[in-house]
């Protein structure tokens, strides 16, 4: 039986792509009318037919460069050197974004993106000629793929990454992907917060993975955008555009300004294993090392993860939990059911120490677990 939501469902959020190709585009009568009116402005001529405006004020000197001419300036030299490491990808009849990680071919971008495929075509920023390509390996469990060029062009620019623990609040940030099929496409924003959660729904290629530690973005994102660039003034991808939040009370609408994009230290941990190896040995995600089902209470209602199986070796078994036993805390985290564990765990890492609440034959118990590596 499933939990009673709130009056007021919180956003969700959802994939920003891939997106079916041919996005339809419609100017408006308003629109039309606007455009006509700054062409009827752009094209006025003075009494003398020169073309030059009749007041005279038209003749004085030009302002002083602004700052804000700079941070345009800026947006431009990070749009240049940026901008020709993203690629789209088309896989079946849906589209997506990705990022040149390297000067082999190789391509990071999301496994929802990739979904099922195996084979796909890329086409980069400089080029109108679609390339093919083939997957390397996808690790859905945080939404990250890796595909690689069948032939390598020249002049191939391999993205540069930033240090995840130095991207903070206020840090403005440039959104590069292909929304709605429109390529090499540019929206700015700034870091709303970091270290965020994030569940997503199911879909090709993602069991609904839960993803931590998550840089949440004003930039709009949209569909199409997912596997594109989130950077820094600094020309680095600071993480991996991937999804967007809807709001129910708007008919599942898209949230404006409410995206978030896998931090680029998993992105760089996850894409290295994957070409190494075609697999993630190390997620760099905590885990306990139990598989969980649903647990009721007397009344129907959630009431803990309760244990099916625990890993001979893993954590819990090392701090005596045993199948049977039901999780109702982590730290100070209530547990509901197998999802709140999951998004408890995906807020920590490999190492850290907690403490673990649970129930043993009607009697509350707690341990102290050092998490291991899911």
């Amino acid at each position: 039986m499933a939990a009673v939501r709130p009056k007021k469902e919180p956003t969700r959020p959802i994939p920003a792509g891939p997106r079916p190709t041919g996005p339809k585009l419609w100017l408006g009568p308003a629109a039309a009318i606007a455009a006509a009116a700054l062409l009827a402005t752009g094209c006025s001529s003075s009494k003398d037919g020169t073309g030059a405006a009749a007041d005279s004020s038209s003749s004085s000197s030009a302002p002083a460069p602004s700052s804000s001419n700079q941070l345009e300036q800026d947006y431009q030299q990070v749009i240049s050197q940026v901008l020709p490491s993203v690629v789209q990808i088309t896989a079946g009849d849906s589209l997506g974004s990705g990022i040149v990680f390297d000067d082999k071919g190789d391509i990071v971008t999301n496994a929802h993106v990739v979904g099922t495929a195996t084979t796909f075509t890329v086409t980069l920023a400089n080029s109108t000629k679609p390339l093919d390509a083939t997957l390397v390996g996808s690790y859905p469990e945080s939404d990250l793929a890796v595909i690689k060029l069948s032939s390598t062009p020249s002049g191939l620019k391999p993205a540069a990454f930033a240090d995840s623990a130095k991207v903070s609040v206020g840090q403005i940030t440039l959104a590069m992907g292909s929304p709605l099929g429109l390529s090499s496409s540019v929206t700015q924003g700034i870091v709303s917060a970091v270290g965020r959660t994030v569940s997503e729904p199911q879909s090709a290629g993602s069991p609904g993975a839960t993803i931590g530690n998550m840089v949440q973005t004003s930039a709009a994102i949209n569909p199409g955008n997912s596997g594109g660039a989130l950077v820094n003034l600094s020309s680095q991808v600071i993480g991996i555009n991937t999804l967007t939040a809807v709001d129910p009370e708007l008919n599942g609408s898209a949230a404006p300004g409410i995206g978030f994009a896998i931090p680029a230290a998993t992105v760089t941990s996850i894409a290295n294993q994957l070409i190494k190896d075609g697999k993630v040995s190390n997620s760099g995600r905590a885990a306990l090392g139990v598989t969980v089902r649903p647990y009721f209470d007397a009344n129907f209602q959630p009431a803990g993860a309760a244990v099916v199986s625990v890993t001979g070796g893993g954590p819990a078994a090392s701090a005596g939990l045993q199948a049977g036993d039901v999780i109702t805390k982590v730290n100070d985290t209530a547990i509901s059911g197998p999802s709140a564990l999951t998004t408890a765990l995906a807020s920590l890492s490999p190492g850290d120490k907690v403490t673990v609440g649970y129930q043993r034959d009607g009697q509350g118990k707690t341990a102290e677990v050092t998490l291991g590596t899911l």
